[in-house]
């Protein structure tokens, strides 16, 4: 396991593999896995006619999309966002039973309060935080390293609040930009920062998938090849309470909330938590939907 000083490790690990066609590979072994060394590969998690079929689905969305603006992702990267809307194979894959039950074990919370003097015990189940499809293109550079908790502005816990699933639409190599991951930086405390030849690729079939905790240092490798694009599909849940109690975006939708001032409509919710919490398209939603461009605008 990586140590958890501040001085850069030099002999990276490799990625444990499970089939999860294997009858013991089940979600507890998974669960271990991921608390120890914060990600796993398992392969087989979908079928390869249905990675065709996603492949296939996304295919017009890639092609339409513009690339990254604010240089998080290479400009060679292309994105699809809302996939459950566009593919039925993406909400198979959601709904993966051997996924759902590492996410229930892991992200599931149970809390016991008092109202009066009655005791009641609520459980919080997971929930969809994104869904998005990469192809990244030849001349695509390695992604920065990072953990995809910082939208939540999480640091130093021991409790995963997120679980993100990335399936390989096509064949995911190192060449061909497979995202890099470092075994054990879910451990790190948040002054160590990461380095590029602590991370290892996650080499994948189509059909196959890196299973990571939020807190897991990793990023989208580069592809150094000339005519191969690698596609991957990533669901991600998160702790069921990270969103609003009483839902704004129905109570007050967009077409009501146009009335209404920029600082209310962030109040309600409809601007951006930096770095990228609450985006649409890769857009601020107070420019997308309410043409706002202030100070406060975040250009993603």
């Amino acid at each position: 396991m990586a140590d958890t000083n501040n001085s850069p490790t030099t002999a990276p690990q490799s990625l444990v593999r499970l089939n999860a066609q294997d009858p013991s590979t089940t979600p507890e072994k998974l669960q271990s896995i991921l608390e120890r060394d914060g990600a796993v590969i398992v392969t087989k998690l979908m079928p390869r006619e249905t990675a065709a079929q996603i492949h296939s689905d996304l295919a017009p969305t890639f092609a339409a999309d513009s690339g990254d603006k604010s240089g998080f992702f290479p400009s060679t990267t292309r994105r699809a966002l809302g996939l459950l809307g566009i593919s039925q194979g993406c909400v198979d894959l959601a709904l993966n039973p051997l996924f759902n039950e590492v996410a229930a074990l892991l992200l599931t919370s149970k809390f016991t309060y008092w109202v009066g003097q009655e005791r009641h015990t609520a459980v919080s189940k997971p929930t969809i935080s994104s869904t998005v499809g990469f192809q990244v293109n030849p001349g695509s550079k390695q992604q920065g390293l990072h953990r995809d908790e910082i939208d939540y502005h999480i640091r130093d816990t021991d409790s995963p609040m997120l679980l993100g699933c990335v399936t390989a639409l096509t064949r995911t190599t190192k060449a061909n930009g497979a995202t890099v991951v470092i075994p054990g930086s879910h451990k790190w405390k948040d002054d160590r920062c990461p380095y590029d030849h602590e991370a290892v690729p996650a080499e994948l079939e189509p059909g196959d998938a890196t299973l990571l905790l939020g807190s897991t240092y990793h990023a989208g490798g580069a592809n150094t090849t000339v005519d191969e694009a690698r596609e991957t599909v990533g669901i991600f849940l998160c702790k069921g309470m990270y969103r609003q109690v009483e839902n704004q975006y129905f109570m007050v939708p967009p077409e009501k909330a146009k009335s209404l001032s920029p600082q209310a409509q962030r109040l309600l919710g409809y601007g951006v938590s930096p770095p990228f919490c609450g985006f649409v398209d890769y857009k601020d939603p107070m420019q997308l939907f309410f043409g706002v461009n202030d100070a406060e605008t975040v250009v993603l």
